[in-house]
Parts: structure tokens; C-alpha cells; sequence
């Protein structure tokens, strides 16, 4: 077998999962019954694909003991040096599990502001965040940083190992790979991309919309003076508003430019192209050469119908794909990782309630539904037809008022994101800022990955389930409510006072009590 790994040495997983959750799973492929044909289910977990989402969800199940295994069929990682962006939600994360420093030191703050449909208004004032700014960083940077805790935390990982095909049964999931080796989980997640083969194996459906616009993207060295750089593309963002030179210092520039049509995506743009779209729109090339990298993207819309079925997961682009504008997927991706990792840990570990891996697509569909709506509105903006532009026109006068620039940053950055836990305060669902408590801040009690009963009134215990729910009795915290029942994701599961009804929202959320 050729590949490439790098291991840590799985754990003993003695536990018994209480739940099987296969069923009869239309569109998957079912293994033979007998079970002295099947392999032994040497992992939990099989993760198909190592990028942002697949790394951060890696780590998370290790958090728990649980056993993992990523597959990535690449041999190496992508050498391009693509600058990417970190929204306020994903810092938040990264602080609550101890990451955030080690990507300061690699990236570069940028205020929070002009994310939507690049219309350039400043940032709104007082942004409920410890961290209200967005985190330029390359891409092949944060890729290791998450590759790189994923096995810290012990986490295998093997590259040049394509998943080709599956199929599933009451026990678990066999996966087979390209050079035909077969290998046996209780679970498998697609984090696989936009062309998934997990959710194209699996018989899942993606609709949407294909590619109707393209645009190439691409970082390279220019051969002019930067002063006439600044003028012409003032002069040319007026009506291409999908046309942009961006300097990242020492000579080099971020290029995007609206492509003649749309080819395909698998076969990436040369500089001739980027040299003929320049010259169509802006009248010079710039003198543009030595790309770094170079790329194209199209408005292509697609959405899972499900993000389950049975023991096969989908999460990231092979869930949801849409245009980058925004700078919403890579972000999108690994806060789907935050929520289902816990989820499916509790699954694997025994303690998981009834209904607890269904709510991973019950919250986060509808956030990529409104994600997908929202890039969809902002690529209807950058269009240079009169309509969008008159509606551009009046959005960028709306978005003086603070509450509509509020409210669209916070969409952007995913802030504003509130799961249907039923009825209750306004808080509830949300994710719950890093605030003030005696210990310090609060994202640092949340670095194990589990829950956490903030309780303000020092009457209140986790009793049968501290082994999965920490407590802190606190009664300085910054908090208006009693207490709060965080979630490893750290949304707000449960506010008030009374232990009998903390008790059911602690069963409804981490499962029976122990003993």
C-alpha cells in the first residue's frame, strides 16, 4: 500500500454504544449479514478528507477517546499560499480549545467590516466578541495548525489513501479504498469537498444551481507602479464590482477578475487567461507574472438533502457548496465540525441521548440554507447589470444604519446563529460570548470538550454527570441570568434556577445520569 501516515496509537474504546442508528438506509450499500465476513471495527470513526473541517472534527472526537482515522487522498499537503479568512465565530471556537494564540502568531488582524458583497462600510461598534475581527491567514498554515492538533490529541492520519466506496450494516462501516484495502469503523464522515465521493456513494442528492458566472482568483507579482494600480481599479470597481487587485506586500497581489465564461474547475486557469481578462476589462494586464497560485470559482449553489444516512455523515463542502464571497466556507466547515464532533463522540461513547446526532442536521442545515442565501444575494450585488446595481446602491444606504450593518455582519460572521431549542429567553441557543468568571475566561474552562454548568447562585450540581459536565459556581460571573448550561460548542442549552428542571435539560443534552 502506498501511502503515507502518521500515527499515534489509537486507544482502548471498551465502552458499548447503546444505539446502532443504521436502519434501512436508502441509497447505501449494506455489507454481508454474516458477521464472521466483516473485518473487526478497528475505529469509531473513519473521516474521509483532511482539511479544515476534517482536522477540527478529528480533534474533537479525540477530546473524547474516541478512535480516529483520517483518510486523505492526497499525498501532500497544497503548497499554494491562498490567504483565507477566520470569522469571529470560528476565533471563538479556536480560543475555547486553546488554538487561537498559535494562529495569531501566524495570521494578520483585519477589522470586521465590508464583508457583505464588499460594500465598504467600517465595522459596527461594540460587537458582542472577545475577538471582533477577522484573521487573515494562508491557507496551508491553518491546515497544518489543525492537522497538526488532530494528532497531538491522537488522531491518525494517512494521505494517498483515496476512499473509493463503502457499505454499511447494523454494526458499522466498511470503507474501501483505491488500492482495494478494506477497513472497518463504527462510522464514516464525508469531509471530502464539494465532489464528495462519500455523498455521491451514498446516494444522497445536492441540488442547487451550476455555475452561471466565473471568476478567477490568484495571488502573482505585478509590473507596474502601485500608485497606478490604486487608480485604475478605483476606476473599474465602480461597475465590476467582482474585479479586484489587492496588495499583500512585497511586490504581491491578490487577483480577481470575471472570467469570459465558465470552463471547468478541475483544470486550473493559466496567467495568459488571467493576462486576457485584465486586458478585457481594465485595458492592461498590469504586467502581472510568478503567480503563486491560481484559480477559478464559479456561483455554483448546491445543498445536501441530508446530512445522515444511517452511519455516514456528511460535513463541509461535501454538505454545502456556494461562492466564496463572503468569506463564509472554509468557516461555514469547521463550525459544522464543532457542532457534530461531541455529538458523535457520545454516540461511539454510550451516553448519547436518543435524538442527539439528528439535531447535528437539524442546526446546521438551516444555517448552511441561510449561508447559501446570503452569497446568493451577494452575487446578485456584484453584477454590473443597472437592476443589481440600483439595489446595491440602496443596501450600501441602508447599511448606514447601525442595526442593518449589525445585522449583516453578524450573519456573516455567524454571531447572530440560533438553534431552535425551544421556547425561553432570548439567549438561548445562541453561543454564549468569552466572558469574565473568577477562573479567568470562560472559553478556557471548554478546552476538554465538554459541558459546562456556569451557576451563579452556588446552589445547583451536575451530580451523575460530571463525568462528562464540568461546574463552575461562580457568583461574580458577567452574566443577567441565574445560570446557563453551556454545550461543548458552547450554545446556551438551558437558563434558570431549579435543579429538577437542570436535570432534565442535562438528560435531554448529555443522556442518562451514571449509577
Amino acid at each position: 500500500m502506498h501511502s503515507q501516515q502518521v500515527t499515534a496509537e489509537p486507544p482502548s474504546n471498551d465502552r458499548i454504544e447503546r444505539d446502532s442508528g443504521a436502519g434501512d438506509v436508502p441509497g447505501a450499500l449494506r455489507a454481508p449479514a454474516s458477521g464472521a465476513d466483516r473485518a473487526p471495527l478497528v475505529y469509531d470513526v473513519i473521516i474521509a478528507g483532511c482539511g479544515p473541517t476534517g482536522a477540527t472534527l478529528a480533534a474533537e472526537l479525540r477530546l473524547h477517546d474516541v478512535r480516529v482515522l483520517v483518510l486523505e487522498k492526497e499525498t501532500e499537503p497544497a503548497s499554494f499560499v491562498r490567504i483565507v479568512g477566520l470569522h469571529i465565530r470560528s476565533l471563538e471556537l479556536m480560543a475555547m480549545r486553546g488554538l487561537l494564540d498559535r494562529l495569531l502568531q501566524r495570521g494578520r488582524r483585519r477589522p470586521a467590516a465590508g464583508f457583505f458583497a464588499a460594500i465598504p462600510k467600517p465595522a459596527p461598534k461594540g460587537l458582542d466578541s472577545a475577538y471582533a475581527y477577522l484573521l487573515g491567514i494562508p491557507q496551508p498554515v491553518i491546515e497544518h495548525l489543525l492537522e497538526e492538533h488532530a494528532i497531538g490529541l491522537g488522531a491518525q492520519v494517512r494521505r494517498g489513501c483515496a476512499v473509493t466506496g463503502f457499505e454499511q450494516d447494523d454494526e458499522g462501516v466498511t470503507v474501501e479504498l483505491a488500492d482495494g484495502e478494506r477497513l472497518r469503523s463504527r462510522y464514516l464522515v464525508g469531509c471530502d469537498g464539494g465532489r464528495s465521493t462519500v455523498r455521491k456513494r451514498l446516494g444522497v442528492g445536492f441540488p442547487g444551481e451550476p455555475s452561471r458566472t466565473e471568476t478567477l482568483m490568484g495571488e502573482m507579482e505585478v509590473g507596474v507602479p502601485p500608485e497606478e494600480i490604486a487608480a485604475k481599479v478605483t476606476e473599474i470597481r465602480e461597475p465590476h464590482q467582482r474585479f479586484q487587485l489587492r496588495p499583500f506586500g512585497e511586490g504581491i497581489y491578490g487577483v480577481v477578475v470575471p472570467a469570459a465564461g465558465v470552463g471547468d474547475r478541475a483544470e486550473p486557469p493559466t496567467l495568459e487567461d488571467f493576462r486576457q481578462q485584465l486586458r478585457a476589462i481594465a485595458g492592461t494586464d498590469f504586467g502581472v507574472h510568478s503567480p503563486r497560485w491560481m484559480s477559478r470559482f464559479g456561483d455554483a449553489t448546491r445543498l445536501a438533502e441530508r446530512y445522515r444516512a444511517g452511519r455516514v455523515l456528511l460535513a463541509g463542502d461535501a454538505a454545502h457548496i456556494h461562492p466564496p464571497i463572503g468569506g463564509q466556507g472554509l468557516n461555514l466547515g469547521v463550525q459544522d465540525a464543532f457542532n457534530l464532533g461531541w455529538k458523535l463522540a457520545a454516540q461511539v461513547r454510550g451516553w448519547a441521548p436518543e435524538t442527539l446526532l439528528d439535531t447535528y442536521q437539524a442546526e446546521r442545515r438551516p444555517v448552511a440554507e441561510d449561508v447559501l442565501d446570503n452569497t446568493r444575494a451577494q452575487m446578485e450585488l456584484l453584477s454590473p447589470e443597472p437592476g443589481p446595481q440600483a439595489v446595491r446602491r440602496l443596501l450600501t444606504e441602508l447599511m448606514d444604519f447601525e442595526e442593518v450593518n449589525r445585522h449583516l455582519i453578524e450573519k456573516i460572521t455567524a454571531i447572530g446563529v440560533r438553534y431552535d431549542f425551544g421556547e425561553g429567553p432570548g439567549l438561548l441557543g445562541r453561543r454564549l460570548p468569552d466572558i469574565d468568571v473568577k477562573a479567568g475566561r470562560l472559553y478556557d474552562l471548554l478546552r476538554r470538550g465538554r459541558g459546562l454548568l456556569l451557576d451563579r447562585t452556588e446552589r445547583l450540581t451536575v451530580r451523575g454527570w460530571s463525568d462528562r459536565v464540568d461546574h463552575l459556581a461562580d457568583p461574580t460571573a458577567d452574566l443577567d441570568v441565574p445560570c446557563v448550561l453551556l454545550r461543548p460548542d458552547g450554545h446556551v442549552a438551558w437558563i434558570g434556577d431549579d435543579q429538577q428542571d437542570l436535570d432534565d435539560h442535562l438528560s435531554r443534552w448529555f443522556g442518562k445520569p451514571a449509577g
